[in-house]
């Protein structure tokens, strides 16, 4: 298999490897401003973190300082669970993790983190590669819910920006989201705020 620009060559070694050849997402990279690669690394090295930003994870749960028991929802109303563990660790620049034998989704990738040019914070750079359960029939469904990981992992690294930028995560959705109210409803003084 032949390296390309959007695949890191370990992510195209390792997918070769599958039998089933599965599918590489990679995330080129979210600059988070004000942020060293040590802050950015030490966020992400702890794991029960990532739910804080990644929409579809349920849980995760520390099993030892590597492995992690994962619960990800998945279309249709289902959960797929499985166990990681981290395979490369160098702090301040990059974790890498694989999934257990049995798991639902077979999947492995790495983060890695960057000085940013100019001194503008560090860059988070991500790839995974994952075997999606039904195959190329269950791909389909989970693009149609938009559940599909390039997809997604591009939306949860923009949440982490904000999340690490602001301290939170802006949204529209209820029940996260300002409440709405109808003008009629309004005050007389906001009213007239709005006119002004």
């Amino acid at each position: 298999m032949q390296s390309s620009p959007t695949v890191p060559d370990d992510a195209i070694k390792h997918k070769s490897d599958r039998a089933s050849g599965g599918d590489a997402v990679a995330v080129r990279a979210v600059t988070v401003g004000g942020k060293t690669r040590d802050e950015l690394y030490a966020f992400w090295r702890d794991l029960t973190n990532l739910a804080r930003f990644m929409e579809n994870i349920e849980r995760i749960d520390r099993l030892d300082n590597d492995r992690s028991h994962w619960v990800v929802k998945g279309p249709a109303g289902q959960t797929v669970e499985w166990d990681a563990r981290i395979s490369e660790d160098e702090p301040g620049r990059r974790i890498a993790w694989i999934s257990e034998e049995g798991a639902q989704v077979k999947n492995h990738g790495v983060v890695e983190f960057r000085d940013a040019p100019f001194g503008r914070g560090a860059e988070i750079h991500a790839t995974i590669v994952y075997d999606p359960p039904g195959g190329a029939i269950g791909k389909l469904v989970a693009e149609l819910f938009q559940k599909e990981p390039g997809v997604q992992a591009k939306r949860d690294l923009r949440r982490l920006k904000m999340l690490l930028e602001t301290g939170e995560i802006a949204t529209t959705q209820y029940p996260d989201a300002a409440p709405r109210y109808k003008k009629s409803d309004a005050t007389d003084e906001a009213r007239s705020a709005e006119t002004r």
